[in-house]
């Protein structure tokens, strides 16, 4: 496989990579965070300038049909620099739009950057399973009454509209019966509660009371909401390991001058074998995490999807155990000084534990990749053999 970008893709990660040198450093970042909107309007206008928000938009919509790989990029970039944009949750609920295929006004809007997106799907008792919901969808008329509580949904306060799961049938944690509408931000009925989440990013609770929306509003089909919702989940988890990588590829760099630069008895500690082998571990992790999110992004264009599901949960399973490891190694190489909030590594370490915990964590995403067609005959294929 090729792992060398092309001309454009290397062209986008360079306008990003001085872009953040620039204008968001560390401290214009902790500025951000630290304000009452926790967002940067400035920040999100550049982005939108720089074509950012149009890449993954399809071209009929004004955008640049950007594939998973340019994504990785771009998310890479955005990892490494630690943004607290609501640009993964509005290119998320830009996949939904894309694979619902009914809402191209909105893809212009967000290809332009005149709209953000949030995606309201996780409940208080779904955890990481996102089938699992209790929020309703009753027929009223020509259109439907929303009822339930979504949990957790990034950048929900700062956005525009919602896109919002919910059942309009079936069982509790059935596949079929899911429907996916697209919700204004102010309908009468929703209440957004925001609130600063521990990597320093910003969430929202939504409740939904006789939430009405038209038929217009529906995502696809009625009922039919199960592929959308588990492409568009498999297309978030590979854009956050990309994001991952760009993180800890940031925090192993830092570690690294740290360890040429603290000087004990006399010495840098970096020339303490036993720090260069932890390194050295540590490098090796964040490689395997590398190639992992490289083969997921190449996969999420597949049109098998139980290829896309076995890449992606292979990789998140993989980044999930890498981020751990290099976030609590470079914790402990900085001694006291990596938890502290004036440390960017403290940062990078938050970032990377709440990417652990999104869109499914190492377990969840070992459990689906074993329970994928021919696995288990695999598996005892091998042992006979």
């Amino acid at each position: 496989m090729d792992f060398h970008f092309n001309p454009e893709q290397t062209q986008f990660a360079d306008a990003l990579k001085r872009w953040i040198a620039r204008d968001y450093g560390f401290e214009a970042r902790r500025a951000i965070v630290h304000s009452e909107a926790g967002v940067s309007d400035a920040a999100w206008a550049t982005l939108a300038e720089l074509g950012m928000t149009a890449l993954p938009v399809p071209e009929a919509q004004g955008g640049f049909s950007g594939s998973a790989v340019d994504m990785f990029v771009v998310m890479q970039e955005l990892g490494r620099g630690l943004v607290v944009e609501p640009y993964f949750a509005t290119v998320l609920g830009a996949e939904f739009l894309r694979l619902g295929g009914r809402h191209p006004q909105l893809l212009e809007r967000v290809a332009s950057g005149d709209l953000k997106l949030a995606c309201a799907l996780g409940e208080r008792q779904s955890r990481h399973e996102l089938r699992d919901m209790a929020t309703r969808a009753q027929p009223d008329g020509d259109g439907y009454l929303l009822n339930g509580e979504k949990k957790v949904v990034l950048h929900g306060a700062q956005a525009g509209m919602l896109v919002v799961s919910a059942r309009s049938g079936g069982e509790q944690r059935a596949e079929e019966g899911i429907s996916l509408f697209v919700v204004p931000s102010d309908a009468a009925g929703l209440r957004i509660t925001g609130y600063r989440t521990l990597d320093g990013l910003r969430a929202a609770d939504a409740v939904f009371d006789n939430v009405r929306v038209d038929a217009t509003a529906l995502i696809g089909a009625p009922g039919e909401g199960w592929p959308i919702l588990d492409a568009a989940a498999d297309y978030g988890a590979g854009l956050l390991c990309a994001e991952a990588v760009g993180a800890m590829e940031a925090i192993f760099a830092a570690t690294l001058d740290y360890l040429k630069t603290r000087q004990q008895f006399g010495a840098p500690i970096g020339k303490f074998q036993a720090l260069q082998h932890r390194m050295a571990d540590m490098a090796i992790h964040l490689e395997q995490a590398r190639s992992m999110a490289l083969l997921a992004a190449v996969k999420l264009g597949s049109s098998d999807a139980g290829e896309r599901r076995r890449a992606v949960s292979a990789a998140k399973y993989r980044i999930n155990a890498a981020a751990r490891y290099i976030g609590q190694q470079a914790v402990q190489l900085h001694g006291g000084m990596g938890v502290t909030d004036e440390l960017p590594a403290a940062h990078y370490f938050k970032r990377l534990a709440t990417i652990e915990l999104t869109l499914g964590d190492a377990d969840h995403h070992l459990a689906r990749f074993i329970a994928q067609p021919g696995f288990r005959d695999n598996s005892m294929e091998g042992e006979a053999a």
